[in-house]
């Protein structure tokens, strides 16, 4: 395999709106509908770049799906972790922890996003 094994991330959530807006906050990005086959899938997707490195993904609210904070932890890239997870609390999110280092490998902090799911930010300064 010539890239990295993970190609696509999905983040579930209750309220999308409600979501799409923390999302937004947080990252400054826009997030674009995407076109689902039935009612009960909805799919708001992260900015993407075919030619880009690292994996895009979507928030969706799915039936059946229900957002948690115990599931796979997702990391957004970032300059400077701090900076996103300044943005969360006004958001409507909680901070779970603050900027640490992770030694070699750089920065990370944890939040909880409005719909109960644990994300990360990392950054290598």
């Amino acid at each position: 395999m010539n890239r990295n094994p993970v190609g696509w991330f999905e983040i579930y959530v209750a309220d999308l709106d409600r979501a799409k807006t923390f999302y937004e906050t947080v990252l400054k990005v826009q997030l674009e509908r995407l076109e689902t086959p039935t009612a009960e899938l909805e799919m708001l997707a992260f900015p993407m770049q075919s030619d880009a490195a690292g994996a895009s993904g979507a928030i969706v609210k799915a039936t059946g799906c229900t957002p948690n904070g115990n599931g796979t932890l997702v990391y957004f890239s970032c300059q400077d972790c701090a900076d996103e997870a300044s943005r969360v609390e006004a958001a409507g999110g909680k901070i779970h922890k603050p900027k640490f280092s992770i030694g070699p490998y750089g920065f990370i902090a944890l939040a909880i996003d409005t719909e109960g799911n644990v994300i990360g930010f990392h950054s290598l300064s």
